[in-house]
């Protein structure tokens, strides 16, 4: 167990030549696709599941649009990777072991996200407690949150409550026990 941990926190060390030399977008890909998520590129439905199918062509060509991380193993220190990528509008975190506040903190500190992120699932993340959600505040731009089982989260009206004043607009659907 200790040793996946380790290759894990390799998986998501983040690599800035790497970002540098192919870009925010092909470089978030390729740290995704290793910690086994999937994304979606604009202007396509398939989603890209194989390393080593990455698309190639001129560097931007891919811009990533959709992330779904169900069953990765990202975690808080490969969380650089995002901040280069302007078209995200979905994120699925489900089954995420390593997914804790931070994580969220860091996803709504994210400017480029604070724009074009629209949609958010967070789904069995036992990690993730009330503090968590509500830093997703500063996801100015949210238009939807569906929050599922999620035991870290005690005051789940409260919660609620905070994110609905501060993003009046935002639907937000809870499964919650």
């Amino acid at each position: 167990r200790r040793f996946w941990g380790w290759l894990n926190a390799v998986f998501n060390k983040v690599d800035y030549e790497r970002i540098q030399a192919v870009g925010p977008d092909r470089a978030a890909s390729e740290w995704l696709l290793r910690c086994g998520a999937l994304v979606r590129y604009q202007g396509y439905q398939k989603w890209q599941q194989d390393y080593n199918g990455l698309p190639t062509g001129p560097l931007g060509k891919y811009k990533i649009e959709a992330i779904n991380a169900t069953d990765s193993c990202i975690m808080y220190r490969g969380f650089d990777y995002l901040d280069g990528l302007e078209h995200v509008t979905e994120i699925k975190l489900q089954k995420c072991m390593y997914i804790q506040d931070e994580c969220l903190q860091r996803l709504s500190q994210t400017k480029n996200l604070q724009k074009s992120l629209l949609r958010l699932q967070i789904i069995s993340c036992g990690n993730v407690t009330d503090k968590g959600v509500i830093a997703l505040h500063k996801l100015t731009n949210l238009e939807y949150l569906y929050l599922s089982d999620l035991p870290g989260i005690r005051e789940k009206e409260t919660t609620a409550n905070i994110l609905q004043q501060a993003l009046p607009k935002l639907e937000l659907e809870l499964d919650l026990e």
